[in-house]
């Protein structure tokens, strides 16, 4: 039985018993009464209002995971850009004991490679600038 059916319940036994409205005590009892069916309907509101709220929640969680999941697997997909100084995923890096890192000549920006690059033939991410360096294999981290 909800709160609201309880309150109404309540009330109809009150009524059924022809107390006088007009005692003190009979006041008290409408007052309560009143005040019953008032908590029990902000009540009934509330619960309405907090299910509404954890169904959004739920789905809020569930489309969050998709977007986690979604960013896990492009951040396990992406290239390494040559910037391991900068990278996020330095530590986690497959490549980190099989690269090789030199230094632009045209902006002094350091760049990583792996053996898959060719040596001779290196594009800066940072400026564009491509240059070859063909003593990789003197500077392996």
């Amino acid at each position: 039985m909800k709160l609201t059916e309880k309150a109404a319940y309540l009330k109809g036994l009150a009524d059924g018993l022809e107390y006088d409205k007009t005692t003190k005590e009979g006041k008290l009892i409408a007052a309560l009464i009143d005040l019953t069916e008032a908590l029990a309907d902000k009540v009934e509101g509330l619960d309405h209002d907090l299910e509404e709220l954890n169904d959004y929640v739920e789905e809020l969680d569930e489309d969050l995971g998709e977007v986690e999941e979604f960013l896990d697997d492009e951040g396990n997909d992406e290239e390494c850009d040559g910037d391991c100084d900068d990278c996020d995923y330095a530590d986690e890096c497959d490549y980190a004991d099989e690269t090789y890192e030199v230094e632009c000549p045209a902006c002094g920006e350091k760049i990583c490679f792996d053996e898959s690059v060719d040596p001779s033939h290196l594009t800066c991410p940072a400026c564009g600038e491509e240059f070859s360096c063909d003593s990789a294999d003197e500077e392996n981290k």
